[in-house]
């Protein structure tokens, strides 16, 4: 009777290390598999007989060689517990995705625990490393973070002009203000609008206009540096932050974009629009003690730029 219990309770025990879901490998020190289950059989597609003997990273060359030997060293000669999780390393045997609800992941995340495994003599001679499919947990929360992600980036751009907004471009200009207090370093506030808008929109109508404002959203971007802050100000009116630019490189930007602006025509249905702009730019000024201040002093010298007949540029 005792002896068909035991038997029995192998059976069983063989029969739940098969069946359970979740993966179970054991290494010897040499790395080499001496164990796999059913879970690594059925998503590697290998029999135990086609892997118990072999290098383990030879078998699987997707595995993260330098890491996972870091890993796997510590509980050997730590003879403690180790832990990996997909969040730092996605997967520690590359194995595609099958399961149906998170069909948009090419490979299956894993979450891992590395177990040392001792011999008679109290010595770690074998690591059981076991396998959590956490695809499902993994999937949710990276498009639960690219949604976060889109959405903060929708709170900060204008729709129409893919601009930033007035309060993101406020926001870092505020920050940029602060560091010119700090530095000392020369840049510029480059403020424009599009001369005679309201025609715009009473001959070719608001959508007439967008397309207009469209197009110098466009422009204006090819134009940046990748540290320049560009925003859409208000209706038709532009704000760019210069950083670390000089009243001389302020000016040649501006004209740049004035000319190119200028000279461009724009295809909207079976009409053509053309644009002027007008601009004012202001240097950083130690004397300046609130960031708006700055932009006072660039608006004022947009507005000089349209008393003096539009399509011009001047400086604080």
């Amino acid at each position: 009777m005792s002896v068909d219990f035991e038997l029995n309770e192998i059976h069983w025990m063989m029969d739940m290390f098969n069946t359970i879901d979740v993966g179970l490998v054991v290494l010897d020190r040499k790395y080499n598999i001496c164990v796999w289950n059913g879970f690594m059989e059925a998503h590697s597609g290998l029999l135990p007989s086609a892997v118990k003997g072999k290098d383990v990273f030879d078998a699987f060359p997707g595995i993260d060689e330098t890491w996972f030997r870091s890993k796997a060293e510590s509980v050997f000669v730590l003879k403690t517990r180790s832990f990996t999780i997909w969040e730092q390393h996605p997967y520690i045997f590359k194995f595609k995705n099958y399961r149906p609800i998170t069909g948009k992941a090419d490979y299956m995340y894993q979450n891992g625990t590395l177990i040392p495994l001792t011999n008679t003599t109290g010595e770690v001679s074998h690591l059981c490393v076991i396998i959590y499919d956490v695809t499902d947990e993994a999937v949710n929360k990276l498009e639960l973070e690219q949604a976060n992600a889109k959405l903060e980036e929708l709170s900060r751009v204008d729709r129409l002009t893919n601009l930033y907004n007035r309060g993101f471009w406020e926001e870092s200009f505020s920050k940029e203000f602060k560091r010119q207090q700090r530095s000392q370093a020369k840049s510029c506030l480059l403020m424009f609008d599009i001369d005679h808008f309201k025609k715009i929109n009473d001959l070719f109508g608001h959508q007439g206009g967008d397309a207009a404002l469209c197009f110098v959203s466009q422009t204006l971007k090819k134009v940046l540096r990748e540290s320049d802050v560009a925003g859409r100000y208000g209706g038709e009116e532009f704000a760019v932050t210069l950083v670390d630019t000089d009243l001389d490189g302020a000016k040649v930007f501006a004209e740049r974009l004035r000319k190119t602006i200028e000279d461009a025509v724009i295809h909207y249905e079976e009409s053509e629009i053309t644009l002027t702009i007008s601009i004012g730019i202001a240097q950083f000024d130690g004397k300046y003690t609130k960031y708006e201040q700055w932009i006072e002093d660039a608006d004022k010298a947009l507005y000089r730029s349209k008393e003096a007949g539009r399509n011009t540029i001047n400086v604080a």
